[in-house]
Formats: C-alpha cells, structure tokens, sequence
C-alpha cells in the first residue's frame, strides 16, 4: 500500500475547515460579533447582532423623530437630543470594549442602561429601545444579573406605555413582559444551541484526532508486518538458495579434499561441480539484487521447464549417486500467477536439498499435477525416511530445522497445505497443494 499518512496534515485542515464551519469554532463562546467590523467567528451570532444594532438605531431615530413631531419648543427638547446623541455613542463604544463580560463592559452596560433610563422619564417614547438592551444584557451578563436587567427594563416600559396611554389598557402591561419573556426565550435558547454545537465540535475534533492517530498507529502497524514478511520471505529465498548452494559446495569441496590424492579425477569432477554450483548461486544473488524472481524461473520457459531443469541438475550433480526425475501430469487451463511459480520451485528446491543432505536416497521424483482448481506438487524418494510430526508439532529447532517451516509458511501464504508422509526405512513423500481461486496476483 502507499504511504497513508503522508496526506494526513492536509486531511486534518479538511476535517477542522468541515468541523468549524458546520458546527462553529470551538473560541465562537463569547466571541459574537458586537458591531460592524467585529470579528466574530459564528455566522448567526454576527448576523444577529448586526441586526439587532441596526434595530436600536432604527428605535432610538424613530422615537426621537416622534418627541420632536409631537413637542416641538419645549424646554426639554435640548436635554432629550443630547440625551439622544449619548445613547448612541455609549452604544457604538461597545465594540471597542470587546464581547467578554469585563468589568469594563459591565459598566458601560450599566452606564447605557442609565442614560436610557434617564432619556425614558423624560420622554416615555424612547421606551422600546428596550428590546435591544435586553439582547445586549443577556449576551453581557450572568444570567440571574441579565434576568433582573430584564425584568427592570420591562418595568420602565410597562410604565412609559402608561404613561403615553390616554387610559388605563391591560394590553400595555402585559405586552411588554410577553414580548420580553419571548425574547429572552429565543436568546436563551440560541444560546444554549451554540453551546451545544461548541461541545459537539469539540467532540467531533477529538473524535477526529483519534481516528487521525489510530491510522498513524495502523500505517506504521503494517509498515512493521511488512517489513517482518518481508524478512521472512528473504530468510526463505536465502535458505531455498543461497545456503543449500553454499551447503553442497561445501560437501562437494570437502569430498574433492579427501579424494584429492587419490583419485585426483574425481576431485577435479567434484571442484567443476562445486563451480557449477557458485555460477548458478551468484546469478540467485543477482537475481535477489533485481526483482527477486528464481532464476530459472527467470529465463522463460515456465514452473514446468524450471522443475525438468532442476531434476537434471540435481541427477547431474550428483553423478549417478542420485537420480531425480521429473513428471507433469494436465495441463493449467491459465498461466500460473508468478507467486505460485515461484513458491513451487522453492519447495521443490528444498526438499531435493533435504533429500540429498539427509536422506540417504539414491532416486527422487517431482511430479507437478494440474487441476481445475489447484495445482499439486509431491517431492518422493527412496531415502531412510523419519518420524514425521504433525504440523506446529513442538520439537526442538535446529538451524538446519528452519527447511520445512520455511515451506509451510510459502504454502500457508498462498492458502494451501503442506503435507508430509513418511516412516522410518520407507522414504518420504512431501505433497504441496496450492488453490488457485486465491492467489492471483494482486492488480
């Protein structure tokens, strides 16, 4: 697979970007947008505000347009402007002050509240400017403290709506506290919707983070069982190879050593053959270096032409001592996946090389069924034959232990078997069944 977690950076910007903007971002508490300019970071939160300034300056124009229509000259009208024109610029000082309920917010809320109130006994007009106090006080303050500034404000307007009224109207006392109990509803309500989607916001970034490590831990998870397979199938291509290459060379160079005097003949044979050996051991190592692949597998001719190869080498080596032949029954209705090819030669490599290290035999046979659905391959011969124990049986390893344990870990891979029949003085049969329905090569 490729690397994961080389995108995860650009994965983590995505998912904050999707999380933020969907939910609101985790500093939105506190931080609405308090005017024009206002850098607040929740889009309803902004809106709202804007509308609700625009609402007071809407209120605060339209009642003092009515005070002059309505009491034009009087000795008050000077108070009542710059009264007017007060309010107004407390009010705009606000967004300079922040949206944090500071000691200096709470005053200047304190301080509007009762330049409002003073502009309210003057002229009772003014009182439904209320309404954006009441958003700007619950925003502000705790909220027992924005409930009695609350219910305050509704006094006074409850009291300027009697005070404009020509006769008593149960509609001017009741309207009043059911518009500010729907208002402060409505606040309470929105407020307590962002503090929900902060706390799923934070959820969802933790939920976020988890996943991002638990993918960072699984990457490197398989870039270790990689690596761990990959050494084992290098073990198992250097035991296949390399070393039972380097094991006859040996037995070959110490039997020349041995007959060197005597038979000077057969040592030469013995050293050409030990050649032999070291030419097709260094293309393996070549082989490795490239792509891996057996060699004979490597020159074209198929897992049948490797195996007669093999059997030819083998018999050769060994200089009538021990013959090996070779025999291919059906033929595969597709071409072998190069895994299979190359894990059915490796066996076959290994079990000869056990054969011809242990087993005392004079005669070996490789034959290489194909079926419908799988493809079997038995290595027999003559030998002195052992004591064969059940698969993960728990003997005692030794390093020249580690051939079929090798061999039953390409099958296993594969999905296939291992078998191996044998019993003192009777010679051994090992039988590798590999099916084909789940070892095609990988697109």
């Amino acid at each position: 697979m490729g690397s994961p977690w080389r995108i995860c950076a650009g994965q983590r910007r995505n998912v904050r970007y999707v999380v933020e903007h969907r939910t609101g971002s985790p500093d939105a508490e506190g931080t609405e947008a308090d005017g024009p300019g206002a850098a607040g970071s929740d889009p309803d939160a902004r809106r709202l505000a804007l509308l609700m300034h625009a609402a007071f300056f809407l209120l605060l124009g339209a009642s003092l347009t009515r005070f002059l229509m309505r009491h034009p000259g009087e000795a008050r009208t000077p108070w009542i402007i710059a009264l007017s024109i007060t309010l107004a610029m407390l009010y705009l000082l606000g967004p300079v002050l922040g949206s944090r309920p500071t000691p200096r917010r709470v005053a200047w809320l304190g301080v509007l509240v009762v330049v409002w109130m003073v502009l309210v006994v003057l002229a009772p007009s003014f009182a439904w400017c209320a309404v954006p106090l009441f958003y700007t006080g619950l925003r502000i303050l705790p909220p027992r403290a924005a409930l009695a500034l609350v219910a305050l404000l509704t006094v006074f307007v409850v009291a300027a709506q009697l005070r404009l009224a020509s006769g008593f109207d149960p509609n001017l006392v009741l309207a009043p506290p059911a518009v500010a109990a729907v208002a402060t509803a409505v606040f309470v309500h929105m407020r307590r919707q962002a503090v929900r989607q902060r706390e799923l916001a934070a959820r969802q970034r933790e939920l976020i983070d988890d996943l991002l490590r638990t993918r960072r831990e699984l990457a490197a998870t398989e870039r270790r069982e990689g690596t761990l397979a990959e050494r084992q199938r290098l073990s198992m291509e250097i035991h296949d190879t390399l070393a039972q290459g380097l094991s006859s060379q040996q037995m070959l160079l110490q039997a020349a050593d041995r007959t060197w005097d005597a038979d000077p003949e057969a040592a030469r044979r013995h050293v050409r053959t030990a050649t032999g050996i070291a030419e097709r051991n260094l293309a393996e190592a070549r082989r490795f270096v490239h792509d891996l692949a057996p060699a004979d597998l490597a020159a074209g001719g198929g897992l049948e032409a490797a195996l007669h190869a093999l059997a030819a080498r083998e018999s050769a080596q060994a200089a009538g001592a021990f013959t090996v032949r070779c025999h291919v029954e059906g033929a595969p209705a597709a071409p072998l996946p190069d895994r299979v090819q190359s894990a059915l030669l490796r066996i076959a490599q290994g079990a000869l090389a056990n054969v011809r290290e242990h087993a005392g035999a004079t005669a070996a046979g490789l034959t290489l069924t194909h079926l419908d659905d799988r493809v079997v391959l038995d290595v027999g011969d003559n030998g002195r034959g052992f004591t064969a124990e059940p698969e993960g049986g728990g003997g005692a390893r030794t390093v020249r232990g580690h051939g079929l344990p090798a061999m039953r870990a390409r099958v296993r891979q594969l999905g296939g078997t291992l078998t191996v029949e044998s019993a003192p003085g009777e010679g051994t049969v090992l039988s590798a069944e590999i099916p084909l329905t789940t070892t095609e090569d990988p697109a």
